[in-house]
């Protein structure tokens, strides 16, 4: 059995203790059962953390689905290596079409619309813009009521519709490639290269808790980053440090970027 008070600590030093002990009851739950037990939604962050939580039991596995092929946001269930049916992820599957030639809806605009109806968000997958509008996953026990509910996004009325999981489409993101040159690898520095903002403007949102670092509330502007490090921007998608090429001739560090769009 998992030494549940020796995993606790582990994560009390990052602020995700919390969050530890919500997936160790789920583990520990499928050793008991020698069944299955399934989280919410998790970003890419808190996967890890079931990672490292299910590989301190002898008799439990993990297996993730997001319904996308390239799913960011996906479940994760907790399985017992005795247990040989499969586990049921409880997801549904929406589209949510509105007229494209009036409104023009972000992926926050959706996200906002979602959390205004009551929901939480963790009861949410991901959204992926599709010709009609988008599609996006949610818990499977949220079908009634966001079909009574979620009727407009933003100012623009839209239609929901429930869609088979063979209808989701493969998730598609523009990638902007920034080669740019900074004092530092400092995160309010290489932050402000990939947004195009100032670094006293992006010291200011990090302060405001608007940056994360690899799905996590950035600690301060001095952070350091390296490479493969993904930089979030609320409301301004994700920034990858895809590669720190070296020193130029002035002492500044190149650096290549990509911005996910």
């Amino acid at each position: 059995m998992a030494d549940r008070e020796k995993i606790l600590r582990y994560f009390k030093a990052s602020g995700d203790e919390q969050l530890a002990a919500k997936l160790l009851d789920l583990a520990e739950g499928a050793n008991k059962s020698r069944k299955f037990r399934i989280s919410e939604f998790l970003d890419p962050h808190a996967y890890n953390v079931a990672e490292i939580v299910a590989a301190n039991f002898d008799n439990v596995k993990i297996e993730a689905d997001g319904g996308f092929a390239n799913a960011e946001r996906v479940k994760v269930a907790f399985v017992a290596e005795n247990f040989y049916g499969q586990p049921d992820f409880g997801m549904s599957f929406f589209l949510a079409a509105w007229d494209k030639r009036y409104y023009d809806l972000s992926h926050r605009d959706i996200l906002g619309a979602f959390m205004g109806t009551g929901c939480k968000r963790e009861a949410l997958g991901d959204i992926v813009f599709v010709p009609e509008g988008a599609q996006f996953v949610v818990e499977k026990t949220l079908v009634n009521y966001l079909s009574g509910n979620l009727t407009q996004i933003g100012a623009a009325p839209v239609t929901l519709t429930e869609i088979p999981r063979e209808e989701l489409l493969q998730k598609e993101e523009k990638v902007k490639v920034i080669n740019a040159t900074v004092s530092d690898l400092r995160l309010d520095a290489v932050a402000a290269a990939g947004y195009g903002v100032s670094r006293s403007r992006m010291a200011e949102e990090i302060k405001s808790l608007n940056v994360k670092v690899n799905w996590q509330e950035a600690k301060k502007a001095a952070q350091p980053v390296k490479e493969g490090d993904v930089l979030s921007f609320r409301g301004r998608g994700r920034v990858e440090v895809a590669e720190i090429r070296g020193t130029t001739k002035k002492g500044r560090i190149s650096i290549t970027l990509k911005r996910y769009i």
